[in-house]
Parts: C-alpha cells; structure tokens; sequence
C-alpha cells in the first residue's frame, strides 16, 4: 500500500533498523519518542507478522512490550500517542485493526494506574472525543467495541462532545448537536440489528427520553432473540420495562427465562403463575430423566409442588416414589383424590426377574459372604457385571463413589456393597474382586462397562482390582450402531425392555429399597440371558439382519498392565 513513502527519513531508518537477517527486533519499539504514531502502529504489525511465537503468545509479548515503551516519553505523551495510533490502525487493514486496537487501549488502562499527567490526560480526551465523533461522521473505520472502550476509558459525554463541535462558547447549541449525532448514530445500530452497542450507548448518554427508548425498542430486540441486550435495556429503565420483558418472555413460552428475571428483580408475586409453571417445568425434566430425588429436594416442601411430583410418579408407574413422597409428605387422602392419566393405565411392559428364572438375590457386606459370592462366581463359565452409584449434578463437582457392585450368574445375582467391604475389609475386596476380573476361565460381560471400570477405578484408587482383567466381552460393542441403551437390546433380544425410572436414584442409602435391588440385579442377569440369545445362536437374524451370526470372540479383550490384548484362545472352543 505504500505506508513506506508516507515515513520521514528519520523513520525509514528506524523501520531498516528492525530487519536483519530477515528477523524483527523488539528493540525498535523501545524508544516510542523517535518515532511517529504512523511507524510505530507499521512496526506493530510487522512485529507481529514476522514473529515465530504462537499467536496469543506472540500478543502477550507484543503487548508487554508496547507498555514498558509508553513508559518512555513519547510525544506529547503517552494517552494521546494511543489515541493518534488509533486513528492511523485502520489504514492498515481489519485484520489488525481490532486485535491491536484492543492492545492499544488495554495498556493505556494498565499506564493509568502507573503514571500519566493531567495534562496529557486533558489532551488526550480532546484527541479521543474528536476520533469518536470521526468514527460516527464514517471518516475513521472502528469496531462498535472499540468505541465503546473508549468512551468508557475517557469518561466523556455530550457536553464534550458538544463542545467538539461548536466549541465550548456555543454550548447550549453543542448539546443539542450532540445528541443529535449521537442518536443517529445509535439508530443506525438498530437498523443493523448491533442492539447491545444500542444499549450500552443509551445508558452512558442522557437521550433515553427520546423515541428510541420506547417499548418498541425492546419488542424489536425480543423479536431478534437478543435477549441479553433486551434484559440489560429492561434493567435500565426500570420495573415497568422489566415486567413488559417478563410478559414477553411468557408469550414465547420461555419459562426459564422469565423465571430468572423474576427471581432477580423480586417479582414473585406479580407473576405467581409464571413462577410456579417453571417450577413444575423443571421437576418434569427431572423425573423424566429418573432423577425423584433431586426433584424433591427442588420442592423446597411446596405442598402444590410435591402434589404435582406424586402425579408425575404416578403416571410413570414409579408406585415405590409415590409411597414415599405421601408418606414423608402426609398426602395419603390427595392421592386418593388424583384422576391418574388415561395412557398411565396401559403401562410399556417391561421385563422382571421372574421371567429369568433368577433363584436368589444375595446382598454382600461382609468378609464372608464375600468369599462366598467369590467362590461361586469362579464355578462360572459366564457372569455378567454391572454398577451403580449416586448420580452428582452439580457443576464441577467430582462423581460420587460407585456404591454397588452386580455380579450375576444365571441363577444368583450377587449384590456387593462396595463402599462397606472397601471400608472394612479393603484387602480382601481387592483379592477377591481380582480373582474374578483375572481369572481367564471367566467370560464377564458388561454393557459399556469401559465406562463402569473408569468410575470404580476413581473411586477406589487404592485397589489394584480395577485396572486389569481378562476375558471382558463388552456387549454394546457387539451393537456400534444401535441407539437405545440396554434397555432397547433387551426389548430386540428378549421382547421386553428396562423399567430405568430408579437409575438415578440414591444408590447411598441402606438399606436399598426392594425395587432398587431388582432394578440392580435386573441389569447384570440380563445380560446373560442377552448373551446366550443372541451370540450362543448362529441362525438369530433380527438383531444383523445382513449376517448368519454375531461376530463376538473377537471382541473380547483383556489388560494386563499397559496393554489391550484382543482375546481369540482355547477358552473360545469350550461349550457354553
């Protein structure tokens, strides 16, 4: 673009100072006295195009350097140096223009708390009032944002703008031209749909009485969907606007929002219906994902709120968290009274140990019924494996230990209290657990039980039990490209799905509800019977219907130490 031949001689040398060797030196930039606005905003660039770093790092860098050389006098000092770099940053394309106008000003605030004269201060807000108003009138090319830092860092307002115009001795008049400019400017905004810039201008200049801070303006923000700029509005000019936000809010039927302004500006009781729809909104959630206890606990005790969790329960089918809840709660006679939904009296049937042909359920807490199960289980030729544990949805927090352990063969399913035997007897859970995952006599299959060995392996650091095993047959793997979970590879296999409305329920308590227990021995067993279904008979065609049999040995898989070993050995001959 020829920026060369705008340059002095003086600075033509600074500028052959910088290259050697086809590399930049940061030296040049360090005596921001010898050289011009122009020259330093073209070294800059040239620094930061030239510069091997990474691009944030490189911008850190830069940035460092430029505030150490507006510590060395430049001329007429170091607010106004930033602001005639500014008018000259657009000359040099908008890839830089932004980035290094955002440097610029960053460390013209960081200069503020270090060192920077009245005089220049007063120069400079003249200087910064001017380039505003140039940025307004199209002359100088700026980013919305960049203006708006500089309002901010300057302070200034109509009446320096005014006087920008018409000069100090005409002020009455300057006022008026002020906000004038200002106003159409900030119409253009609009127009262009840039609302937040809007916004922010509005707030810093006393125009808000003019057309522009008319409902409309709100209407047309919500009806563009930008709602932080609409919110930030309503929030200026007070309750009326608030409550017309919130009203729209309903109108889009955007519950959760009008509930946060709500409970933000105190307005409870002016929207007592709103409130309470989002209440029962966010317990619906809730109990569709499983989650009855936290659903409870967001009650707070509203009786109305509790009432409409027992309905939810109830038209899932979840009779065990309707008992409880009209037991803690005492609404014994409401439930009586509730008409229960058409669509809830022909429940989805789903599958129950009895059609497994299960003998017993055994609950393991002690050493002994420990080595029981343990003993057992290594007489199995298969067993299945599954987990469970309280479910934490609290942002950043870590997971919950896994509490329970299944562990079922076609006739009993072990359940292990993982949190009591690692607390009393942590050893004999370590040796016993390995004898099962390490023995290569036992196929143990899982359902992403990757996933199951993760969580035991970060609750239970100190065991070694978790981190190698043999003969692991992940079920799930055999299915890649089927959705649904294990319920639905239950309902394809078996002809009847998981009733999963207890997953999420509170794994921690003891002693387990007897729904809890089922639910959890439920899906270890199932996956046996899934197993000798559909891999233990070549001609089952409804799960591949494109080939003869599953594929399954080559999916079993080992870790011993560091190493995923694909298992295909003399186990695979043995009659199932």
């Amino acid at each position: 673009m020829g920026f060369e031949k705008q340059i002095g001689e003086e600075d033509c040398k600074i500028e052959e100072e910088i290259h050697h060797n086809g590399s930049i030196c940061l030296h040049s930039l360090s005596n921001l006295s010898r050289i011009s606005p122009l020259v330093c905003v073209y070294l800059l660039k040239e620094v930061y195009i030239h510069g091997t770093l990474k691009a944030t790092l490189k911008f850190h860098v830069l940035q460092e350097q430029f505030f150490q050389a507006l510590q060395n006098d430049p001329q007429p000092g170091p607010a106004s140096f930033v602001v005639r770099c500014l008018y000259v940053l657009p000359l040099f394309g908008p890839q830089h223009a932004e980035g290094f106008s955002h440097l610029l000003i960053s460390c013209i605030r960081h200069l503020q708390t270090v060192q920077m004269t009245q005089v220049d201060s007063s120069k400079a807000k003249s200087l910064a009032v001017q380039l505003f108003l140039d940025v307004l009138r199209g002359i100088v090319v700026h980013e919305e944002r960049i203006l708006v830092k500089l309002i901010e860092f300057f302070d200034f307002g109509l009446k320096d703008i005014g006087d920008a115009i018409c000069g100090p001795e005409v002020n009455a008049d300057g006022l008026d031209r002020a906000k004038a400019c200002v106003e159409q400017y900030i119409s253009g905004l609009i127009k262009r749909r840039s609302y937040m810039t809007a916004v922010t201008l509005l707030k810093r200049f006393p125009i808000h009485q003019s057309r522009l801070s008319s409902e409309p303006l709100l209407l047309r923000m919500m009806e563009d969907r930008q709602f932080i700029a609409a919110e930030t509005w309503a929030t200026f000019m007070g309750k009326p606007t608030i409550r017309l936000l919130v009203q729209k809010y309903l109108d889009m039927e955007m519950l959760k929002n009008a509930y946060d302004v709500i409970k933000k500006n105190n307005l409870k009781l002016e929207f007592p219906d709103a409130y309470r729809l989002h209440k029962e909104s966010l317990l619906k959630k809730l109990a569709k994902k499983g989650c009855w206890d936290i659903a409870e606990a967001r009650t707070n005790n509203d009786r109305q709120l509790v009432e409409y969790l027992v309905h939810l329960a109830m038209k899932a089918g979840y009779t065990e968290k309707v008992d409880e809840l009209c037991e803690r709660h005492s609404l014994k006679i409401f439930v009586k009274e509730i008409a229960v939904p058409e669509a809830s009296l022909s429940p989805t049937r789903y599958l129950h140990l009895t059609e497994l042909f299960l003998e017993d359920t055994i609950w393991v807490d002690n050493v002994n019924a420990l080595l029981s199960a343990t003993s057992h289980i290594e007489g199995c030729k298969v067993v299945g494996i599954d987990c469970e544990w309280k479910p934490n949805y609290e942002k950043g927090s870590k997971p919950n230990k896994v509490s329970i352990m299944q562990i079922a063969s076609e006739k009993k399913v072990f359940i292990l209290d993982v949190i009591q035997l690692f607390a009393d007897e942590p050893k004999s859970l370590d040796g016993c657990l390995k004898r099962i995952f390490c023995s290569p006599r036992i196929l143990k299959l899982g359902y992403d039980f990757h996933c199951d060995l993760h969580q035991l392996s970060h609750s239970y650091e100190d065991l070694e039990c978790f981190k190698y095993y043999e003969m692991l047959l992940d079920i799930q793997k055999l299915f890649r490209e089927r959705k649904g979970g294990l319920s639905d590879l239950a309902k394809r296999t078996l002809g009847a799905g998981l009733d999963k409305t207890r997953r999420n329920s509170n794994w921690e308590q003891r002693p387990l509800s007897q729904n809890q227990i089922e639910y959890a021995a439920l899906d270890a067993v199932v996956l046996i019977h899934i197993f000798h279904r559909v891999c233990g008979q070549p001609q089952f065609s409804s799960i591949e219907e494109d080939q003869d049999k599953i594929e399954w040995k080559s999916h079993i898989v080992s870790q011993m130490g560091k190493t995923n070993v694909p298992r295909d050995a003399t186990w695979n001959k043995r009659k199932l």
